[in-house]
């Protein structure tokens, strides 16, 4: 009986996850439109471009939206890894699409530190958004909410196979 409520429950799990992943990664996809068609033309006034308190654009094209604005400072600025962070989004949301599917404690695992560095990035990005750059961006603060609930679901499948392996474990002792 137990394995006719898990499978359901695991499967859910998984979409979730799946369909947040899609979600993160039509957000990174967008941020990148945004900042590439910024970059080519200044006067680009962005969809998410409401007033002087709430411009994604100028967020996306500051000195943070690259490499965390910390890959600059330790490398270079024409280093390989300063990439605009919509790709190291897209590249997070594609690894976590990937170990969704995935059912071994081993992958929840390595979600639930993946979901974690996610939101310590957030955090860190939003405290840039907010009180450095005084503004704020939709974008941003969506990906911030798709990382969150990322790592809730993590911990929910975490949760899930630590358990069925409890289960298990107790049943090869009978």
């Amino acid at each position: 009986m137990a394995s006719s409520t898990t499978v359901p429950a695991s499967r859910a799990v998984r979409n979730a996850t799946l369909f947040l992943c899609l979600l993160g990664m039509c957000i990174s996809v967008f941020a990148m439109y945004i900042e590439i068609l910024k970059e080519k033309n200044p006067n680009y006034v962005a969809l998410c471009d409401i007033n002087s308190y709430i411009t994604c654009s100028r967020v996306l094209t500051s000195r943070y939206s690259k490499g965390f604005g910390l890959v600059e400072k330790i490398f270079s600025k024409t280093s390989l890894l300063n990439q605009p962070n919509s790709v190291y989004g897209m590249a997070f949301y594609t690894f976590m699409a990937t170990l969704a599917v995935s059912s071994s404690s081993s992958s929840a695992v390595v979600q639930t530190i993946a979901g974690i560095v996610a939101n310590l990035g957030s955090v860190y990005l939003g405290y840039i958004l907010f009180f450095i750059l005084q503004d704020f961006c939709v974008v941003c603060v969506s990906l911030y909410v798709v990382n969150f609930f990322l790592l809730v679901i993590s911990v929910m499948k975490l949760r899930r196979t630590v358990n069925n392996e409890i289960q298990a474990s107790k049943k090869k002792r009978k």
